[in-house]
């Protein structure tokens, strides 16, 4: 089943040592944490837990703990760079890795000792082979070091053609070697140029419960969550999503057909997940579904709701479900339950003649009792919101362990503050976006667009977060793919930037490739911002585990700016 696996001996291992388990601060990592701390719970292995905003975090961490750990798990960090050589840890260090970040480094794939990696055999990777990459010591020295030094009484003339031969076969070895670290950089340079995303940790994480019979329904929940993540925070194609959600439907299935006896007796602590074609409507059941239309991304960008026409557009849209004004302004909770009851179809056929053909998609929703309903994006964006807060001045670790925290199904409370936070972000998403086409803010730049978002603009701060700014870049390129006339744009990446720290004087700066509903989702801005900082000395911090994912100094933006133009025509 995996490509590399931590069942028998990985098991054995971890069940009678101390863990450090080290968590980026994404909501799949944090799925993906959950299920193995359930998995460490049922075994009783001792762990401490880490949160890793970056590389930077990493490195510390690693240092902090070193001595007291000999074994690692790293959850979506660790696997795109070579983590030996960043680390340099002794060499009785074991670092058992999943990671959904691609490519994974060479040097991880082929070192077995130290690196452990979890990765699905099907997720193809693309390694290069060991011999196009790696060359062993004895092969470039060659054979003939010893000819130079023979002893003996041949004539002077017939020891120089010897020697001559020997010279030629070192020039020749010399002009191989060359050819060969060619060949290589250009090897590399094709499988490192574009970065791009795997399955998901949480799911591997599932599977790997499921083939120990260990997999429970709060760990399925969770997973179903982090490849939700990657849907939302469009990490993976669709065709990845639709098979992997697939995947997750037969565990679905196999999981309540198990818990039949208890779900024909629902009680207030049960819990039901069930596989739904349910509206891309973002909180619906937690808002008005007004509100919820107004600040969707896939209805805003087809009714271009930042124009006049569009809101006349979305009147009209409502006027033909035949839905009361009044109905659809209230809360969706207090809807009347004759309207709730058929709204899928409703909202279906009439966005059928509004041109929104996929007005919905496959996903799943979990029962928590009687009352609480939640779909898995409802999850994504409560647990993002809450990660990401920046209502009071806590600390990343703190809003870590919140976010985590709103996952357990004992925590509602929790997870209901992130659903309110998760609005606000989306409305501040929705008129940032509004205001940027309406003011032109989005300039082409010849190979790219390009959107920098000014101090004092309204909600700055929330977009200094690195989740929460990509999802407005990728909402704010959908928009104006949909309101440009220019064919050529709609066909352009986008680059964004927004205040980081003011008083440091730096800016977050975010790259998305083009928009496309064929696109494959691979990114190469990781390489493009490496170049353009390297060839104009700009003080960059790529300190992300995406690499699209950077800090600039604001004083540099502009010469940094300038090398990717260049670089990129």
């Amino acid at each position: 089943l995996f490509y590399m696996l931590y069942l028998t001996n990985v098991k054995h291992v971890l069940c009678f040592q101390r863990v450090a388990l080290l968590v980026a601060s994404d909501i799949d990592a944090l799925c993906a944490c959950k299920i193995l701390q359930a998995l460490f719970h049922c075994d009783q292995v001792q762990y401490t837990l880490v949160p890793v905003t970056g590389w930077q975090d990493l490195g510390t961490a690693f240092l902090e703990h070193k001595e007291q750990f000999r074994y690692f798990v790293l959850i979506n960090c660790g696997a795109n760079v070579d983590l030996l050589e960043m680390l340099q840890p002794d060499d009785d260090s074991v670092f058992f890795i999943c990671d959904t970040h691609r490519p994974v480094d060479v040097v991880n794939v082929y070192n077995e000792t130290q690196i452990k990696l979890l990765i699905k055999q099907d997720d193809d990777l693309g390694v290069p082979p060991y011999d196009d990459i790696f060359r062993d010591e004895d092969d470039e020295e060659g054979g003939d070091s010893g000819n130079e030094s023979d002893e003996g009484s041949e004539p002077s003339g017939k020891r120089r053609r010897f020697d001559e031969g020997a010279v030629e076969r070192r020039i020749e070895r010399q002009r191989a070697k060359r050819e060969w670290e060619a060949r290589r950089r250009e090897i590399l340079f094709d499988y490192e140029q574009y970065e791009y995303h795997g399955t998901s940790a949480s799911m591997m994480f599932f599977e790997l419960a499921w083939v120990l019979t260990k997999d429970t329904k709060d760990m399925l929940w969770w997973a179903v969550i982090g490849l939700t993540d990657q849907w939302v925070h469009d990490k993976i194609t669709h065709m990845k999503y639709v098979t992997d959600i697939a995947t997750m439907q037969r565990h679905v299935s196999r999981h309540n057909h198990r818990n039949e006896d208890e779900e024909n007796s629902l009680s207030i602590d049960c819990m039901r997940i069930s596989f739904e074609y349910d509206l891309r409507l973002t909180l619906y059941q937690h808002w008005s579904l007004y509100e919820s239309i107004c600040n969707s991304c896939y209805t805003s960008c087809n009714f271009k709701l930042w124009t006049l026409n569009g809101q006349k557009k979305l009147q009209e849209f409502l006027a033909d479900m035949g839905l009361p004004l009044k109905q659809v302004r209230q809360k969706f909770n207090s809807m009347d339950m004759s309207i709730k009851e058929n709204l899928r179809d409703v909202i279906e056929e009439s966005s059928n003649k509004y041109g929104l053909k996929d007005i919905r998609i496959q996903t799943f929703g979990v029962h928590f009792g009687f009352k609480n309903r939640f779909l898995a994006s409802d999850m994504v964006h409560a647990t993002a919101a809450l990660l990401e807060s920046t209502e009071k001045d806590e600390s990343d670790s703190d809003n870590f362990i919140k976010a985590l925290d709103s996952l357990s199904r004992s925590n509602l409370e929790r997870l209901h503050s992130g659903i309110e936070l998760a609005k606000r972000k989306l409305m501040a998403i929705q008129q940032t976006v509004a205001s940027c086409i309406c003011t032109n803010l989005i300039l082409s730049q010849g190979p790219f667009l390009y959107c920098y978002l000014m101090e004092g603009t309204p909600d700055v701060k929330l977009f200094s977060k690195p989740i929460a700014l990509t999802l407005l870049c990728k909402y704010l390129l959908k928009a104006f793919v949909h309101s440009t006339r220019n064919k050529r744009c709609k066909l352009l990446p986008l680059i964004m930037a927004a205040p980081k720290d003011v008083e440091k004087g730096t800016v977050i700066v975010v790259g998305i490739p083009p928009e496309s509903e064929t696109s494959d989702k691979k990114n190469f801005f990781g390489r493009a911002f490496e170049k353009a900082a390297e060839s104009t000395s700009s003080r960059t911090l790529h300190d992300n585990f995406d690499t699209s994912i950077i800090e600039l100094k604001t004083d540099d933006r502009s010469k940094f700016l300038d090398a990717l133009i260049t670089l990129l025509s």
